[in-house]
């Protein structure tokens, strides 16, 4: 097969694939991240970046490389969440912005747009470390250069390009010191290659499922908002399944089996074709529904739902939406005042976190951070939503400055300020520096400088087995990591911070606050506090509730 050229077409299928390869695999790519903390990780991120733009891709009837081009651009640009998911998206970018002036991609082409990605992912990045998704891509660039003039069959291209992507992924521990103790390759590397293996196999015309998810308005939306009583529904079981058929299923049968469905329920959908019948029926018995269904073939897609909890939980749902148009309409309230001078964001996760950077005045809490980082749509979303000139966000998570940095370009009308906080508590010294007479400039001086002071600790446990900064860590064991590393590993939870603290303080530290988690109570907290005291008697210890997930205690020291 010599095949010259990829179309608009083509590239639309490629690009899906891709996504569903990568979304397919996440949790394996998840596993490879060095540091074995119970979070949202490079997969994750890097799959609801990706899929943010297929879905957009998947939606264009008539695709041509320009639109094709701005859906894939944007849609990953808005969704990135992380900094794999930053980093992707930037690939993209770049990739697109030479690919949309042409009509198809040949050998050429690609070449120049695989070295456009690289140069505008690169530029994303403020340190670019290699060993990282950044060399991959730049070594799949390289290697399209190198295959100038050699051949002008992108079947034999592709694979070529593929084949050195994984030599150069295989390398990356060789430079980074921390992937090699750890044994594994970079992440984000390994899914940029997924991506390219799905696209690949589409390219090849292997069969692939080109579906995506999509969440479509129920039929009986409408009456989400009617009183109905649960006594109302006569028969408590949605069941939903497809029949794998044996032989195609004749009128006769068809109708006999409609019969027997309307004789244990109602609600009933059947359509039939020569190889699959989807079924839908409401009924008390999805089981005889099952048992008959088997007698015609194989079943897939089996679904049941509990109408009546379904009932209960579209009371809460309607409370809630209550709630939110209460608040939609205040903040259309709000929104006609006029500006004020100063706003802040805040991303944040627990409710004695959101609640300490209310009281320092955050206008706006976005709820995330290590399990969920917010995308670049969330914290443009959050943007909207406060009534500011200028509005300081703080990412307080390394993993979320990039997706910040991303939306200060795509916001009007407002000025976006990115205050670099990698943690809560460097959040939380940095809007205690804030002073609201002084500049925008003045401001984010003075709010970087507070955070300088404020060492970061945090305290989780390990999902499973590997080796960091020379320490062994089995899974279940308490882990106590610091702004530069691991600090601290044992088998219980105090014990461990303590030990992490020992790790943080040094002659010029005074203070040491305390946030605990979900599933720590004030009085282990108490008891934490006690035994710092006792083996730190020179350190002042104030302790808050924070509520944060994963993490049983925040710590800062000062």
């Amino acid at each position: 097969m010599d095949i010259k050229v990829i179309d608009a077409q083509l590239l639309q299928k490629m690009f899906i694939a891709g996504a569903k390869n990568l979304e397919a695999k996440k949790e394996w790519i998840n596993e490879l991240n060095v540091f074995p903390v119970p979070d949202g990780d490079t997969g994750t991120n890097m799959t609801l970046t990706i899929m943010s733009a297929a879905k957009e891709v998947g939606g264009i009837m008539e695709p041509d490389m320009e639109n094709i081009s701005k859906a894939i651009s944007t849609g990953s640009l808005r969704g990135a969440r992380g900094n794999s998911g930053v980093i992707l998206s930037q690939l993209f970018r770049g990739f697109t912005r030479e690919i949309k002036k042409y009509d198809e991609i040949n050998v050429e082409v690609l070449s120049k747009a695989c070295v456009r990605a690289v140069e505008t992912a690169y530029k994303a990045v403020m340190k670019p470390k290699e060993g990282t998704i950044l060399t991959v891509a730049k070594g799949i660039a390289d290697k399209t250069c190198e295959l100038l003039g050699e051949s002008e069959d992108l079947e034999y291209v592709i694979d070529e390009v593929i084949k050195h992507g994984d030599y150069v992924l295989s390398q990356t521990p060789e430079m980074l010191p921390v992937l090699k103790q750890a044994g594994v390759v970079d992440s984000g590397g390994q899914g940029l290659m997924v991506v390219l293996k799905g696209a690949q196999d589409a390219f090849l015309g292997k069969e692939v499922d080109y579906t995506l998810e999509t969440v479509a308005p129920a039929a009986t939306a409408v009456t989400d908002d009617l009183p109905v009583d649960e006594a109302d529904i006569k028969f408590g079981y949605c069941t939903e399944f497809i029949i794998n058929l044996d032989k195609p299923m004749s009128d006769a049968e068809e109708k006999s089996f409609k019969a027997f469905l309307e004789s244990i329920g109602d609600s009933i959908v059947l359509v039939a074709d020569d190889e699959i019948v989807k079924v839908h029926v409401h009924t008390n018995q999805p089981g005889e529904a099952f048992t008959r269904a088997l007698t015609y073939g194989s079943l897939s897609r089996m679904k049941i739902d509990n109408m009546r909890e379904e009932h209960h939980e579209r009371l809460i749902k309607n409370a809630q939406k209550m709630a939110e148009q209460q608040k939609a309409e205040e903040e259309k309230q709000a929104a006609n005042e006029p500006k004020k001078k100063y706003g802040f964001i805040a991303v944040s996760v627990g409710n004695g976190l959101d609640e300490i950077f209310k009281g320092l005045n955050v206008d706006y809490i976005i709820s995330g951070g290590q399990t969920m980082n917010p995308s670049t749509e969330d914290i443009l979303n959050a943007v909207d939503k406060v009534n500011a000139e200028t509005i300081f966000v703080l990412p307080n998570n390394k993993n979320i400055i990039l997706a910040a940095n991303q939306a200060v370009d795509l916001v009007e009308n407002k000025t976006l300020s990115v205050i670099p906080s990698k943690t809560i508590p460097q959040g939380i010294a940095a809007m205690i520096g804030f002073v609201d007479d002084m500049s925008v400039e003045e401001n984010k001086e003075a709010m970087i400088d507070s955070m300088s002071y404020v060492k970061t600790g945090e305290v989780t446990y390990a999902v499973r087995d590997t080796v960091i900064d020379d320490k062994e860590i089995k899974e279940g064991n308490i882990m106590g990591i610091g702004d530069e590393g691991m600090l601290a590993v044992g088998e219980k939870i105090a014990d461990t911070t303590v030990e992490m603290i020992k790790e943080m303080q040094d002659e010029d530290s005074e203070i040491v606050s305390i946030y605990y988690g979900e599933g720590i109570t004030k009085d282990d907290a108490d008891a934490l506090v006690e035994k710092i005291s006792d083996e730190l008697p020179d350190l002042e210890v104030e302790v808050y509730e924070g509520g944060q997930p994963v993490y049983y205690y925040i710590v800062s020291v000062e």
